[in-house]
């Protein structure tokens, strides 16, 4: 009876709509292993009719999911929801999709924030001139301090980053003690009233390192900064429920002096339940001839872990900060995924950082960022289970992706 009335009221918010289209999809489990908050992704057809709002079921019960339009020209592109999965399951799901209405409204699981600093606020966590995309020209002075937090910040209930808006773009790092979403009350400066209360902080010092995975150009012996550049944007595509989006757009990098200049976004992908983050740099034309690096920061006295095949990480414990009275010090876990037709070459660790130079044929290339803090209660608290982590991490999520087929 309860799921009569269910798909009764579902079919009753719908009534109003002037076109409706149902497609069913099956999501497949290749791996032995259960798996949790596994993102299915459906790029909306056109065959579909233009769709306003979308509710998805698995037969028993409705599946939060959210619409994206990722390039911002007011119509939605993709549906994404996130599956639970048994062993070798094929799951069913059935989408509706209407033509009129607004996106359903579901718990928030992961949070996106761009903040310009108001003068009149002294608190640091509790500023409000909240934007949604910004740029700066490439001749900017010091664009680091235009935003508060320096940048744009994200997070799901295991992990927080920000970007910083400068030719460094580097990714620093939020730990927490709880699994929860936090920056919305931190804003990265956690207060020592929050400090007491259980809430995380920056745990990483990145300097002009790789921080977590930065994207940068080579120049045949090290990194280089992204710049000059005729401009740089950060700007938040999605702000959930599932998954947060964002962008840094880099018009008119001067990647190599001997080139032309290149239009280049970089989209940090969040999904809730993740504490790995997707990297997608993408280019206006091919850069076939052109070299790019990432990686990650030594961190102090770490210890290194590599697979040779792509999977990159360190253990390793320093000061986050100089502001030695407020900070302790942090231990951290970074790892880093790539895939191995980008990967020209694994540079030897040097005093900065764990380094790979990167190539692709055409005109973009995807990798995959992920930490974890000591302080974690939930985490990894050694070098030997954060390294035997990654190597599940990579075998279950990256080498067994879930497959997703149409029905009907």
């Amino acid at each position: 009876m309860k799921r009569t009335l269910s798909m009764a009221f579902i079919a009753t918010l719908f009534s109003a709509a002037t076109a409706q289209t149902t497609v069913t999809f099956q999501v497949s489990n290749p791996s032995k292993a259960p798996r949790t908050d596994v993102p299915v992704i459906i790029p909306l057809e056109a065959g579909w009719g233009p769709v306003a709002t979308a509710i998805v079921t698995d037969g028993q019960k409705e599946i939060p999911c959210q619409l994206d339009d990722l390039d911002q020209d007011g119509t939605f592109d993709e549906l994404c929801f996130l599956a639970d999965l048994k062993s070798k399951e094929n799951a069913t799901y059935q989408v509706t999709f209407a033509a009129e209405g607004e996106p359903r409204t579901y718990p928030a699981r992961v949070y996106a924030e761009m903040l310009i600093r108001n003068d009149k606020v002294k608190e640091k966590n509790k500023h409000n001139n909240f934007i949604e995309s910004i740029t700066a020209r490439g001749d900017c002075a010091n664009s680091y301090n235009i935003q508060h937090h320096h940048g744009v910040d994200f997070e799901s209930e295991l992990n927080g980053i920000r970007i910083y808006f400068d030719q460094r773009q580097t990714i620093d790092l939020y730990g927490k003690y709880q699994k929860r979403l936090e920056l919305e009350a931190t804003q990265f400066y956690t207060s020592k009233e929050q400090k007491a209360e259980g809430y995380g902080d920056d745990v990483l010092w990145v300097g002009n390192t790789f921080g977590l995975g930065a994207f940068r150009g080579w120049d045949g012996k090290q990194p280089t900064m992204i710049a000059p550049v005729r401009s740089r944007t950060q700007r938040v595509i999605s702000y959930g429920p599932l998954r947060t989006i964002v962008e840094v757009f880099d018009r008119g990098w001067k990647a190599d002096k001997d080139k032309a200049p290149l239009n280049m976004t970089i989209r940090y992908t969040q999904y809730a339940g993740h504490r790995d983050t997707d990297v997608d740099v993408f280019f206006d034309k091919n850069v076939a001839d052109y070299t790019f690096s990432t990686g990650i920061i030594n961190v102090k006295d770490s210890e290194e872990f590599s697979d040779k095949k792509g999977l990159r990480a360190c253990w390793g414990c320093d000061w986050p900060s100089s502001d030695h009275e407020n900070f302790k010090p942090e231990t951290v876990g970074l790892g880093i995924w790539i895939p191995r037709q980008y990967i020209k070459s694994e540079e030897p660790s040097n005093k900065d950082n764990y380094a790979f130079v990167l190539r692709t044929e055409d005109n973009h290339l995807s990798y995959k960022i992920i930490y974890c803090s000591d302080n974690e209660s939930f985490g990894y608290h050694s070098a030997q289970e954060w390294f035997g982590f990654l190597q599940n991490w990579k075998a279950l999520e990256i080498e067994q992706p879930v497959k997703i087929t149409r029905v009907k």
